[in-house]
């Protein structure tokens, strides 16, 4: 009995088996939603699905070509090969046409046909799932793609084994429409094993769209160090650095336990290795990073991720706007919640009442009941005089999550500005998709120069949803 493993171009596929069979269950769970059951045992290798039609001249009752193929399926009729597929209790026997394989597949024809040419008519594939082969089997004999969530993964790996690699873009595909930010994680480490770089792609621009919801799926902490590292070093994640860092502490935990460590600090920057240096650190602010314990002693990337996608929308407060506020160091301050998640990436400003003239200004984004700082920036700007905003920005975008409290802040120094009256509560703006985001406002209790939901700074917030 022969082994399919012998093909050059087979061999090569071998070496992913071992890596690939616990990411394949996962992704089916993943892609399905549904949990992964094992087959019912069988006592030997069973022929199944095969055809009962009467032998005798069935040819006429087949009108094409590829209804005669589609007929000798699966089927012992003029069989000349049989694949014994699968392992133990669970493989099945599977017959074959040597000349139908050997058109479909450069392997097939060398494993029939090359120089080292098998001639044995039953051969064994231990590392190929059942419905897997029978998946491949019926695309060659019948163009006809039959793949699900809980094959797709198995399919897309047999059919590169046996270099088709028009089966193969057809499970690509099935993948793509099925790709979500909750499987991204799991596909990419697919999509890597398997060198799908198209479906890799799709799957890290899904990651950059929707970073805060791909790592906290449970699939995050199960991908390879390869895999995070090649997230990591992305400069377009739409998420926090603190956040990000929280989530990769997650992965290094779940790692030691696969390693069979101890989780202790020592041990989770062990396994993170060469992923360590790609935390971003001198992106966090002062109170995120004293967080951070013990502190690592590396060089680390001071980069920004340039993670602005979607729309820029702005909304303005005030109804009105009046002259002479005065500035002496103390803090405008106005708090604000959000329904849903967006990105804020700076602030309109009133200038000079005096014509154009320069301001020294600190912005600021707290986390109103926890007292921490989530964005800043020492910054100016110049204004020309008029009743006018100006645009005052972040040095990153600052993630607003729905329904929690924020304090935008505001310093600045230079001469009395404009200032807004007639302020609302709640402002609605639309976007051009039709995205609604509704902003409510309070007063910020104690010191904040006057300002308050009906007067004051901070007329406008920018952002991206």
């Amino acid at each position: 009995m022969a082994s399919g493993g012998g093909s050059g171009l087979a061999s090569n596929q071998n070496s992913q088996e071992a890596a690939s069979n616990s990411a394949q269950c996962a992704a089916v769970a993943s892609l399905s939603n549904m949990p992964v059951s094992a087959p019912a045992p069988s006592a030997s290798p069973p022929v199944l699905g095969l055809h009962r039609e009467p032998m005798y001249n069935w040819q006429a009752t087949k009108s094409s070509l590829k209804e005669r193929f589609a007929f000798l399926f699966n089927n012992e009729l003029l069989s000349d090969v049989r694949f014994i597929v699968g392992k133990g209790r669970q493989a099945q026997r599977i017959p074959a046409h040597k000349f139908v394989l050997a058109a479909g597949s450069a392997v097939f024809d060398a494993m029939f046909n090359g120089g080292m040419a098998t001639t044995s008519t039953e051969i064994e594939l231990p590392d190929v799932e059942p419905a897997a082969f029978l998946s491949l089997l019926r695309f060659l004999y019948s163009d006809e793609v039959h793949i699900g969530p809980e094959t797709v993964m198995t399919t897309l790996y047999t059919a590169k084994k046996y270099a088709v690699p028009a089966l193969e873009s057809h499970c690509v595909e099935f993948l793509t429409k099925h790709l979500r930010a909750d499987n991204a994680f799991m596909l990419l480490t697919q999509a890597r094993l398997f060198d799908e770089p198209q479906l890799a792609s799709l799957c890290l621009d899904t990651i950059d769209k929707s970073t805060a919801d791909a790592i906290n799926a449970e699939g995050f902490t199960d991908i390879d160090l390869d895999t995070l590292c090649a997230v990591l070093e992305r400069d377009t994640l739409s998420i926090r650095e603190n956040r990000l860092f929280e989530a990769v502490v997650r992965w290094a935990e779940a790692e030691c336990y696969r390693q069979q460590l101890p989780p202790t600090s020592e041990n989770k920057q062990k396994v993170l290795g060469k992923a360590l240096p790609l935390i971003r650190f001198p992106l966090m602010t002062v109170e995120e990073f004293a967080a951070v314990n013990p502190k690592p002693r590396v060089d680390y990337i001071d980069r920004p991720r340039c993670c602005l996608r979607g729309e820029e929308c702005s909304i303005n407060r005030f109804q009105q706007v009046e002259s002479r506020w005065g500035y002496s160091g103390t803090s405008d301050r106005i708090r604000f919640n959000v329904n849903r998640r967006i990105s804020i990436v700076g602030f309109g400003l009133y200038g000079s009442i005096h014509g154009p003239t320069d301001y020294q200004v600190n912005i600021q984004i707290m986390e109103s009941d926890k007292r921490i700082t989530l964005g800043q920036n020492d910054t100016g700007f110049s204004c020309d005089g008029t009743a006018n905003t100006f645009r005052v920005m972040f040095k990153e975008p600052v993630e607003i999550l729905p329904n929690v409290s924020y304090t935008a802040c505001a310093t600045l120094k230079g001469p009395d500005s404009h200032y807004g009256t007639k302020g609302m509560k709640k402002v609605t703006q639309e976007s051009s998709t039709g995205t609604k985001t509704t902003f409510l406002f309070f007063s910020s209790p104690g010191n904040n120069n006057g300002t308050s939901v009906e007067d004051g700074q901070i007329p406008e917030i920018i952002y991206y949803i």
